[in-house]
C-alpha cells in the first residue's frame, strides 16, 4: 500500500506539471494532486488523506514557487476533511464521489485564499472565485468522475476475473 501511494504521490505530482497544461480548457488547469488527495482520503482515511494531501502541495509549492506551504496546509486539511467525510459517508457511491471532490475544491480555493491574503494577495475574491476556482471545481469534477468511472470498471472486472 505505501508504495502505492508513494507512486501516485510523484505520479500525480508529474501529471500536474506535464499533462495538466496540455488539458487546459479556457486557461484552467485541472489540480490532479488535489484530485488524488481527496479521491484517496474517502477511501483510505483522514489520517492518508492529510499526509498525502501535505506530502502533494509541499511538492507543488517547491515546484511552483510562490509562497512555500500555503497548498501543503490546504490540501493537508482537505485530505483530513475528505477522510473524515468517508468515515461518515457512503463514499463508494460515484454519487458521493463526484460532489464531495467539487466541494473540496472549492474549499481548498477559498482556503488558500484566505491563507494567501495574509501576505497580501492582490486579487479580489469575487473574481478570483468566478474565474479561477469556480472552473477548476468543475473541471476536477468531470475528471473526478471519469477517474471514478475507470476505478469502478478495474474493481468490477477484478472481482470477476477467472484468473483471481
Amino acid at each position: 500500500m505505501r508504495l502505492s501511494v508513494a507512486l501516485m504521490l510523484l505520479g500525480g505530482n508529474l501529471a500536474q506539471t506535464s499533462v495538466a497544461p496540455a488539458l487546459r480548457i479556457g486557461g484552467v488547469a485541472p489540480d490532479i494532486p488535489l484530485l488524488l488527495t481527496v479521491l484517496l482520503g474517502l477511501r483510505r482515511g483522514p489520517e492518508v488523506g492529510c499526509l498525502f494531501g501535505f506530502a502533494a502541495g509541499l511538492i507543488q509549492d517547491a515546484a511552483g514557487g510562490g509562497v512555500v506551504g500555503a497548498q501543503a496546509l490546504t490540501k493537508g486539511l482537505v485530505g483530513f476533511a475528505a477522510g473524515l467525510m468517508g468515515e461518515r459517508l457512503w463514499v463508494s457511491n460515484p454519487l458521493v464521489q463526484v460532489p464531495g471532490l467539487v466541494l473540496l475544491t472549492l474549499v481548498e480555493g477559498v482556503l488558500r485564499y484566505g491563507l494567501l491574503r495574509l501576505f497580501h494577495f492582490p486579487a479580489p475574491f469575487g473574481d478570483l472565485m468566478l474565474y479561477v476556482v469556480l472552473p477548476q471545481a468543475l473541471y476536477n469534477g468531470f475528471l473526478g468522475a471519469a477517474s471514478v468511472l475507470a476505478l469502478t470498471v478495474v474493481e468490477f472486472w477484478r472481482e470477476s476475473s477467472p484468473w483471481r
